[in-house]
């Protein structure tokens, strides 16, 4: 089995042990969409606890309902799903930066005063006591600035003709099975398209026929002044080993990228000193990375990218993603990611079953017009060979047998629907912690601005704390009863 095989394989036997916490890293990234929305549907309706490391924008919102930051050696709690996340830590990081704003303005007015009334004896204890005033001063941290604002743009390239890949009757076999047959394909100038399917069914092997890297059947036709970059995990093997990641990275920039190289590591995950580090020292993933970058910086009108987000994290993904929707030319995805591919790609090529089928429309259209929004109405149109099948046969039996075991009389009908109270008691559970949230939040903000002597008497202030502080602690005992109702469900 191959490494990706193995992995899977790894994942299937740890669900079905049934443990009470899955820790889970990165799991989505040898599945594909169909083996994704399964596992989405899978933890969603499993009452255990999930701790989960993903870079998989669309997979961790459809599964969490709760936000982990590391940010400036901190962990920053959010209790709500990554998107709500994003607009809080926005807000949060804007009132970060007035209040390291207005510390500052403070600093400098108490270094004003000392430094004004330093040698006036009638001053002597007011000046003392600002000193201590700025000892006690707590420096207001900043969370760090998210590079995903940083707008790559593709040097000139010459302009292909108007139709880079024609593909007439493309056939290819093994000795042992056929992979595709009868591939017409006509990408024009332009367009961004994605190659999607199940693993095993072609795609890599399509882009491997493009670059006439394996020998195939039929007409395949390159087009007109057809400059290509190509990126897939192979391509790190060609780095310079003896040159470190800014030197790799200086040779191929050119004009006004040259002068921001720096920005550009750190947007891939390269910054401060990591990048003086030599190629030969770096990981795989490490490699796959750089070797993205060096692309991103080619002159080229014709784009191949083989499974580009694997080693890439959110902000990454949004440079690179930004960066290709800005791309005049052509471009191939080959991906599973589908919050990289909505709104990047136009036209979907199906692999499966031998053949390649053309889908116009974004990647989420795909999805709808084949009812696979779902992971049960996707996976009643895949074979029992992936991975996804054989976890839904298996997985779906125990908990079957599990059900009807435990329930006795009870029956399995009547078992859904107490997993469907479940999931309502839980929505409400989470909806009260959003609001607890959000009460607190402001009660700090009225804690802070009560601290200043011009506000201490502010009536209105305090009247707004006091009413505040009502409702908080009524919201926390509706949280309590809803969390008992809840546990009582899943227990039962």
């Amino acid at each position: 089995f191959s490494g990706g095989w193995r992995m899977r394989i790894e994942l299937a036997k740890i669900l079905l042990r049934h443990p009470d916490v899955l820790l889970l890293d990165e799991p989505t990234n040898h599945l594909d969409i169909e083996s994704i929305q399964w596992l989405e549907q899978f933890l969603v309706q499993s009452a255990k606890a999930v701790v989960l490391v993903s870079h998989d924008r669309a997979f961790i919102n459809n599964v969490t309902n709760r936000t982990l930051e590391i940010t400036c050696g901190r962990v920053e709690d959010y209790k709500v799903r990554y998107d709500e996340y994003l607009v809080l830590r926005k807000e949060r990081r804007e009132q970060q930066l007035r209040a390291y704003e207005n510390q500052q303005k403070e600093i400098a007015d108490i270094k004003a005063f000392i430094d004004r009334f330093r040698y006036q004896a009638t001053k002597a204890v007011q000046v003392q006591q600002r000193i201590k005033q700025l000892e006690k001063i707590v420096p207001i941290e900043v969370d760090e600035v998210d590079n995903s604002a940083m707008r790559l743009k593709f040097p000139p390239c010459l302009r292909s003709g108007d139709y880079p890949i024609i593909c007439d009757n493309v056939r290819k076999e093994y000795p042992s099975r056929l992979v595709f047959e009868k591939v017409d394909m006509t990408i024009k100038r332009g367009e961004k398209v994605a190659f999607v399917g199940k693993n095993g069914e072609g795609k890599s092997t399509l882009v491997k026929c493009i670059m006439n890297e394996i020998p195939f059947d039929g007409n395949l036709k390159i087009g007109h002044n057809v400059q290509i970059g190509y990126f897939a995990q192979n391509q790190a093997q060609l780095l310079d080993e003896n040159l470190t990641i800014f030197e790799t990275i200086d040779q191929v920039a050119k004009g006004e990228m040259r002068l921001r190289i720096n920005d550009l590591l750190g947007a891939f995950m390269f910054g401060g000193e990591i990048s003086e580090k030599k190629v030969k020292v770096l990981s795989g993933g490490e490699r796959s990375r750089l070797a993205m970058i060096r692309l991103l910086l080619e002159p080229v009108n014709l784009l191949i990218l083989d499974e580009p987000t694997n080693h890439l994290d959110i902000t990454s993904k949004e440079v690179l993603k930004e960066a290709i929707k800005a791309f005049d030319g052509t471009a191939i995805i080959v991906s599973h990611d589908r919050e990289f591919l909505d709104g990047l790609v136009s036209k979907v090529y199906e692999f499966g079953g031998g053949k390649v089928r053309e889908h116009l429309g974004g990647i989420y259209d795909y999805l709808r017009a084949h009812n696979a929004e779902t992971i049960q109405e996707s996976l009643s149109k895949t074979s029992t060979n992936t991975v996804a099948s054989i976890l839904e046969n298996t997985v779906n039996a125990k908990q079957e047998a599990v059900a009807q075991s435990a329930l006795g009389a009870v029956s399995y009908a009547e078992h859904k629907e107490q997993q469907k109270r479940i999931r309502k008691t839980q929505r409400a559970v989470e909806d009260s912690e959003k609001k607890i949230a959000k009460m607190e939040k402001r009660k700090a903000e009225l804690d802070e601005l009560l601290m200043s002597a011009e506000n201490a008497s502010n009536m209105k202030l305090v009247t707004e704390y006091t009413d505040l502080q009502r409702h908080l602690d009524k919201e926390n005992e509706q949280w309590l009863a809803l969390s008992e109702a809840l546990e009582a469900l899943q227990n039962e």
